[in-house]
């Protein structure tokens, strides 16, 4: 047996103690968690500065993976949120007695021991952390090695905090960045239940090819802006340039805009003005192209630019016949991740909200807000992209499966 698998195993056992925890100590860690976060910013930031110092500042993954005190304030905030948000195990969900007499009830309960394998996202050590024992659940994180001492100094200081409590640090457990432990995490069906890749396409499709632990895919994100024919002009310039560039790493970003062939000789124009102060690069199809012709930073796109999640500066456009042409493009080259229309007309809207497949679908607004937080659910494991189990901001509400108790009093069949 490995050391990888002794300490899966340990984590394991560890989940056990958190069956019979009270809520009103798992809030107390969490709040502890949450202040000495921000107690120890300085530390993070002397760790992340290590990880940021190895990493080229044009990598769309630098966002991502540089902290500050601004974003430390916000990951300790997110779980403050988490603090308020209702006990999600032991819930009951149906009772009832059985003609045989046998009093049958359905309740939640934990998923057991939760992995996560994820990029360079430091942040995702705390919220997954915090979600998971807010849940129940002990959690095995894997991240990689841009971002290894940020995430050291992140667990040491949750393990300090479950110390402080008499509470295992085998609780959270972060295996080494190396790429040799991923086949152990893999194959340890016994003691991990779910894996939740969190990261770009080919991350999650390595996970998913290669696990035999159930997976629960997050992350990437081809995100769409369609402005329709009866679009308010201006809102949809207002909603793809915050879309586009308010934080272009993230994966709730929009990589492509599609406009509607009616408007497109006006709309374009106006749009590259706005898109020009904010240094975006276009992609374009050739109808684009032609109308935008001089602008600084275009590029004629082929196919395979439309299947991109960009995480950066560049925007793919392609002008369309109309919305049946648009979700057609859509349905194609989208992750099922959001998606956005921008019109007036509310029969059109109705029916793009109706036909999108995608966890999140919106009319006129921007698809940044598809996020844990933002929904009210506190923070976030990812954002799911499937259809079984969790879809959308996978948060508290779904680490739990749930269990069916039977209580009798002598019945056989």
């Amino acid at each position: 047996m490995t050391s990888i698998q002794k300490q899966i195993i340990l984590t394991k056992k560890a989940s056990t103690t958190l069956h019979e925890i009270k809520l009103s100590q798992l809030n107390l860690l969490l709040k502890n968690i949450s202040k000495a976060l921000v107690d120890n910013a300085k530390t993070i930031i002397i760790e992340n500065k290590k990880d940021v110092a190895k990493m080229n500042i044009d990598n769309p993954l630098y966002d991502r993976l540089l902290l500050n005190e601004t974003r430390i304030e916000a990951i300790a905030n997110s779980i403050t949120k988490v603090i308020k948000l209702p006990f999600p195990f032991n819930k009951s969900i149906e009772k009832k007695n059985l003609p045989n007499g046998i009093l049958l009830e359905k309740i939640t309960t934990p998923l057991g021991v939760v992995a996560a394998i994820f990029e360079s996202r430091p942040n995702v050590v705390a919220d997954i952390a915090t979600l998971c024992l807010k849940s129940g659940n002990a959690c095995v994180l894997k991240g990689s090695k841009d971002a290894h001492h940020t995430n050291v100094a992140i667990v040491a200081i949750i393990h300090k905090e479950l110390k402080k409590l008499k509470l295992p640090i085998h609780l959270v457990l972060l295996l080494p960045p190396d790429r040799k432990v991923v086949n152990e995490l893999f194959t340890a069906t016994k003691y991990i239940d779910v894996i939740i890749p969190r990261g770009s396409n080919s991350l999650i499709e390595f996970v998913r090819k290669n696990s035999l632990v159930p997976v629960i895919e997050t992350g990437a994100g081809v995100c769409h802006v369609y402005v329709h024919e009866k679009a308010n002009l201006q809102m949809a310039i207002s909603i793809a340039v915050n879309a586009k560039t308010s934080r272009p790493s993230v994966c709730n970003a929009i990589d492509t805009i599609l406009v509607d062939e009616k408007i497109s000789s006006f709309f374009l124009p106006l749009l590259a003005i706005e898109f020009e102060k904010k240094q975006v690069a276009i992609i374009a199809d050739p109808r684009t192209y032609k109308i935008l012709k001089g602008y600084s930073k275009l590029a004629k796109a082929n196919n395979e630019d439309f299947y991109k999640e960009h995480l950066s500066l560049t925007c793919s456009i392609k002008i369309v016949k109309d919305t049946k042409q648009a979700l057609g493009h859509i349905n194609e080259h989208g992750t099922k991740h959001s998606e956005a229309i921008i019109t007036e007309d509310k029969k059109t809207a109705t029916q793009f909200l109706k036909m999108v497949d995608a966890a999140a679908v919106y009319h006129n607004a921007s698809t940044r807000f598809t996020d844990g937080e933002e929904f009210g659910l506190g923070a976030e494991v990812g954002i799911s992209t499937q259809k079984l189990h969790a879809r959308g901001p996978f948060a508290l509400e779904k680490l739990v499966t749930e269990k069916w108790i039977l209580k009798g009093n002598g019945q056989i069949r």
